[in-house]
């Protein structure tokens, strides 16, 4: 079988698998999100937090909820790695430095999973168990609240999904209790499909304990020592949650990790499967199927797309280097070759995962472009869990809003009016994710100690792919992707320091004024359909959204990839 079309069925099966799953999946969360009963672990977490979970919220009181809960989870991990070096399951390893211990928290918490260590060769058992699994979670469980939290708002007097968990009515601005949904998202969605995750991948070859450290043979001769750890359950949790990182250096490329092509494959699944599905939750709970499936059509045609073009790229091998090797195989694992290859990579850079089974930065030039490219859209095609959704609808607001200039009316969407302050929170959402790339990449640029961490500046094109590199890593930041171009020494204080702050700030600054928009909207009542009613459910529609991203995008960024992957690409 060629390589070519060993890809292609790769790809067939796994649009078939996300197609066997988005209806029951997507229908199950609605039913989660909009029951009027708590289960018993439910309620007994809700005590053990002091949480009145029938308590609805206001969008004020569920961001101060969002922003609590998240600091406190900033402030707890980065003093659990403070303290390794004292705890039981260490394995010896020391204590973690200030600037790299805030850069972590801020990476986990923020679903970023952005890290400027190794693995095996920092964290204890303790620290990757208690601290980044759970992590893995509860930062997943944030996004898909703060998503349905939006959802409501278009939901709202609608007449569905607005009975409060008590079952009295909700009231006019209300969007459900942030602590309801962030442990049913945990307890009854992310932790059910984790646990037949990890068995899968314990059943293929991943790793799943807390040995220490053992000294192997090389099959080349001498010995390197190696660890073992909670592997299996952290891996699809990192995948299944949008997060990213790895337990191992080698992330996914690692063989502990992900064994062989099927469970590459399997990972993949878990990493689209909730973004994709949310959007028929959307569409359960605002009355509407087809304006999920609108949705659904948007982010598969960028997705799709952006997997075919990367292939291209990767199979055409273009540049004397790899033209003479026959293939563009550098940084690729042979378990994976380059069909799969190209197929995580556009996943976890669409996405907000960040996990690799390839080393990005040796994909073609143009390869690296679209990767880029992909974080830049704002990881929305289907992008992280919940925030994918959420970050959809924003770009669906902006497209409603520029169809209504074509044709002089005041825009609407799912019976809501865009007015001047619904546009004006969608335009800061935008704003935020661009303003931090570009202002600390530039700022990045005329630092000396900055432009010292490029570990190639020497090498041959190292001008046009050192500033990719940086680029790379501000861009996966603030999108919350975690994934990163090799060659840059990014375990500095400025750079620990500032791409945590971008992962902050990239996370946090858009659900201000996500839930901001949601409130807006659920104070609203709905406006009739009238014969001028943009359809917003019809074909048209999902090509004016995908027109939008793509312009929107372009505008922003061409400047930026010009200078790096554009450039590097045709010298």
């Amino acid at each position: 079988m060629s390589p070519v079309l060993a890809g292609v069925l790769q790809l067939i099966a796994l649009v078939s698998a996300l197609a066997l799953a988005y209806r029951p999946l997507g229908d199950y969360m609605a039913a989660v999100y909009s029951s009027p009963r708590h289960l018993r672990i439910e309620k007994v977490i809700y005590r053990c937090i002091g949480a009145h979970a029938d308590a609805q919220m206001r969008w004020p009181a569920y961001l101060r909820a969002v922003l609590a809960f998240s600091a406190a989870g900033v402030l707890l991990l980065y003093l659990l790695q403070r303290v390794q070096g004292g705890m039981p399951l260490s394995l010896g390893f020391a204590s973690i430095s200030p600037d790299q211990a805030f850069n972590t928290a801020a990476s986990f918490v923020a679903n970023t999973n952005w890290q400027s260590y190794s693995g095996e060769q920092a964290m204890g058992h303790v620290v990757q168990t208690a601290g980044l699994a759970v992590q893995n979670f509860v930062s997943a469980a944030t996004g898909m609240a703060v998503a349905i939290a939006l959802v409501r708002g278009f939901a709202l007097h609608r007449g569905v999904g607005s009975a409060r968990a008590g079952g009295s009515p909700v009231r006019t601005g209300e969007l459900g209790n942030f602590w309801a949904d962030l442990v049913r998202g945990t307890v009854r969605v992310l932790v059910p499909i984790a646990v037949i995750g990890a068995v899968v991948l314990v059943a293929c070859g991943a790793i799943q304990n807390f040995s220490g450290i053992h000294e192997v043979g090389r099959f080349m001769g001498g010995s390197q020592q190696t660890n073992g750890g909670a592997v299996a359950s952290q891996e699809v949790i990192k995948e299944l949650g949008t997060n990213g990182g790895g337990y191992f250096n080698g992330n996914s490329a690692h063989p502990f990790e992900n064994p062989d092509a099927f469970t590459n494959l399997f990972e993949v699944f878990l990493i689209l499967v909730i973004p994709f599905a949310l959007t028929r939750t959307f569409g359960k709970l605002v009355g509407n199927v087809k304006q999920g499936y609108a949705v659904l059509a948007a982010m598969g045609i960028i997705w799709l797309g952006f997997t075919v073009l990367m292939m291209w790229t990767e199979f055409a091998h273009g540049g004397p280097a790899l033209q003479a090797a026959g293939a563009a195989m550098e940084g690729k694992e042979t378990r994976f070759g380059i069909g799969g290859s190209s197929i995580f990579s556009v996943a976890t850079t669409l996405t907000s995962t960040g996990a690799v089974d390839s080393f990005h930065s040796s994909f073609t030039a143009f390869g690296g472009g679209i990767q880029l490219l992909g974080m830049m859209l704002g990881e929305i095609a289907p992008g992280g869990v919940g925030s994918g959704l959420y970050g959809m609808l924003v770009m669906a607001i902006i497209a409603v809003f520029i169809a209504g200039l074509m044709v002089g009316r005041t825009p609407e969407y799912l019976g809501k009016k865009i007015g001047t302050r619904e546009i004006k929170l969608a335009a800061c959402y935008i704003l935020i994710t661009p303003t931090l790339v570009l202002g600390f990449t530039a700022a990045s640029m005329v630092l000396p100690d900055a432009l010292g961490s490029m570990l190639n500046t020497k090498a041959l094109g190292a001008g046009s792919h050192g500033f990719s590199e940086v680029l790379y890593a501000f861009t996966s930041g603030a999108n919350n992707n975690g994934s990163a171009f090799g060659g840059l020494n990014a375990n500095t204080p400025w750079y620990n320091t500032t791409i945590g702050l971008a992962m902050l700030l990239g996370r946090f600054l858009p659900m201000v004024f996500v839930l901001a928009l949601a409130g807006s909207l659920a104070q609203q009542k709905p406006v009739p359909e009238t014969a001028g009613t943009l359809r917003t459910e019809k074909p048209l529609f999902a090509g004016l959204l995908v027109g939008t991203i793509l312009i929107i995008t372009g505008l922003t960024y061409f400047p930026a990839l010009a200078l790096g992957p554009l450039a590097e690409g045709l010298s």
